[in-house]
């Protein structure tokens, strides 16, 4: 695919910014930098490609990692002047091994994120190798799919209930344990979170 000129406005050195995002958890994992050449190769290649401004040369994202990133989505904005990559990571961003080049906060909000239930997906998923004396969910886990669907009802029930009685306060916190043990009986089902965003989208089309 070749990008029809005058549709992207590179800067004086041939470059455009490139704003990469996690296709499932929207969290912004890197910014870099693209010439003509790399966009086309990433489009060409379904891998991010960028211009290395020290270097001077293109670089492919974790061609020595290993950390690649599939292209999924690609946009430019209104001024057509920034590129926004939504990219399926295959491993962390940074070169420190944090999950995104965004991991220092210089301002915390306390505003409640939906890219929360992933951090917490990933905390269940290790506590699944953690000591049973240690970690409830890795007990709930050790007792088996039987014991964490019996949870699963139960929280169910209790939702229905506070949803029936109109109880706010307490819809919240069963709505919580409900999550919790249907995160948890995904991972004992050895099911991720995308394939049940992945059944909500196909649902959302139709």
């Amino acid at each position: 695919m070749v990008i029809p000129e005058g549709f992207l406005k590179f800067d004086d050195k041939g470059l455009i910014p490139v704003i990469v995002q996690d296709k499932w958890t929207s969290e912004i994992l890197m910014m870099a930098y693209a010439n003509s050449q790399s966009l086309e190769m990433t489009i060409g290649t379904g891998e991010l490609h960028f211009y290395s401004r020290s270097r001077k040369c293109i670089w492919h994202k974790g061609e020595s990692s290993g950390n690649r990133m599939i292209l999924c989505d690609l946009s430019v904005d209104c001024d057509g002047d920034t590129l926004l990559a939504k990219v399926e990571p295959l491993g962390p961003a940074c070169h420190t091994g944090n999950k995104t080049c965004f991991y220092r906060n210089v301002i915390n909000s306390s505003l409640p994120e939906l890219s929360f239930l992933t951090v917490l997906w990933d905390q269940l998923k290790k506590r699944k190798d953690s000591s049973s004396a240690e970690s409830y969910t890795a007990s709930l886990l050790n007792e088996g799919r039987e014991r964490i669907g019996q949870k699963v009802g139960e929280e169910g029930v209790e939702t229905a209930i506070a949803i029936a009685t109109g109880n706010t306060e307490q819809v919240s916190y069963e709505t919580s344990d409900l999550l919790y043990h249907t995160m948890v009986g995904l991972i004992s089902m050895n099911l991720d979170l995308k394939d049940i965003i992945s059944e909500l989208m196909k649902r959302h089309k139709a």
